[in-house]
């Protein structure tokens, strides 16, 4: 049965000022204030706790690289086309990892069955902002599992980006990886892959980050700045290279040493977001000569032999349960809770001392 009364439905929302951070342009991040929008037929409204900051996709915008800045995505031919600009600044509210609790229903959508209630606490996607207003049908089934903490639940969408490109290698019980780049989601990757099954080695130039990688369960650290990456990568799987290597760092030189350490016929994940032209990318070498496998990952949809069985929806889904369940502990990775009002300082850190930070959440 719909009840419609108004006052089933809304807790106070605690401030007459939605605040959002938004991009002005190339390194400039400004936290803007604005009227919260009115809650239409069909919405539910949000009040956020946490916002993770994304240190791939997040950066490319607050650098001024991202693809979309410069050229339009169609989305018939499914091209980038030259000319123009799919988005400009300010670029507002960017941000796909949030947690929060919510506040307000449209009476014509709350009877809908699995739709969170008023006070329960969410994970999905509204952009760093101290509200959002969702579509109801976005928001059913995204409930926190029963005794996560809300830090934890802003992971679901690094989770699950992390969680595809282990599906995409198609381990198996046994195999050795290799994940290049050991930020969040190569961790998480790490992590992942380890539960698979696999050996997996760790490959990141932050000695820092490869002491993660250990503590999430690789048997083995290389750093590239000191270690000839593929040669001790064939030492450790008796010369003939991993079964398959994740690359997430979205470096092309990485790219390029993730094909050199396959095996023959090995398989590649390209999960990094590529920015410009691939400096540092020679395919007419150990590609071609070892005919190695480069598929992609991206979050847009799950791996093509999978989707009759998977969706990103599940990808969150099990990440979520993953980490409910304690086998995958994603709030250790929280390097800095800051709160929204100093978002300019957390993407200055990520992105001029990488090593100092690890996962920033925003604080509303």
């Amino acid at each position: 049965m719909v009840v419609t009364s108004d006052a089933l439905y809304r807790l106070p929302l605690g401030t007459a000022v939605e605040r959002v951070v938004q991009f002005t342009g190339p390194r400039r991040v400004e936290v803007a204030d604005c009227e919260p929008a009115p809650l239409p037929p069909g919405h539910l409204r949000v009040r956020t706790r946490y916002s993770g900051i994304s240190a791939g996709t997040e950066l490319t915008a607050y650098r001024g690289s991202n693809p979309y800045l410069n050229r339009t995505w169609d989305a018939r031919t499914r091209l980038f086309q030259e000319g123009g600009a799919q988005t400009g600044y300010p670029v507002v509210g960017w941000g796909y990892s949030e947690v929060g609790e919510v506040t307000e229903i449209a009476p014509d959508v709350a009877g809908l069955p699995g739709l969170p209630g008023v006070g329960d606490r969410v994970w999905g996607i509204w952009g760093h902002r101290s509200e959002g207003v969702v579509p109801a049908e976005r928001m059913v089934g995204h409930r926190l599992p029963e005794g996560l903490d809300p830090l934890s639940g802003s992971f679901a969408r690094v989770g699950a980006i992390a969680l595809n490109a282990v599906l995409a290698a198609g381990i198996h019980l046994g195999e050795r990886v290799a994940v290049f780049g050991q930020g969040v989601i190569g961790l998480l990757a790490t992590r992942l892959a380890v539960l698979s099954g696999a050996s997996v080695t760790g490959v990141d130039a932050l000695d820092v980050r490869l002491r993660e990688a250990a503590r999430f369960g690789a048997q083995a650290t290389l750093n590239p700045g000191t270690d000839a990456v593929a040669e001790r990568i064939r030492e450790l799987t008796g010369g003939a290279g991993a079964d398959s290597a994740i690359e997430v760092s979205g470096a092309y030189p990485a790219l390029h040493e993730a094909l050199r350490s396959v095996a023959v016929g090995g398989r590649v994940v390209a999960t990094g977001f590529y920015q410009g032209e691939g400096a540092g990318l020679r395919l007419g070498e150990e590609f071609h000569h070892n005919r190695v496998e480069l598929v992609c990952s991206q979050i847009g949809g799950v791996p093509p032999a999978l989707a009759g069985r998977w969706s990103v929806e599940r990808l969150q889904q099990t990440f979520l349960d993953l980490a409910a369940s304690g086998r995958v502990e994603p709030a250790s990775l929280v390097s800095h809770r800051v709160p929204v009002e100093e978002a300019e300082s957390a993407y200055r850190l990520l992105d001029e001392r990488p090593a100092d930070a690890l996962q920033i959440v925003l604080e509303f």
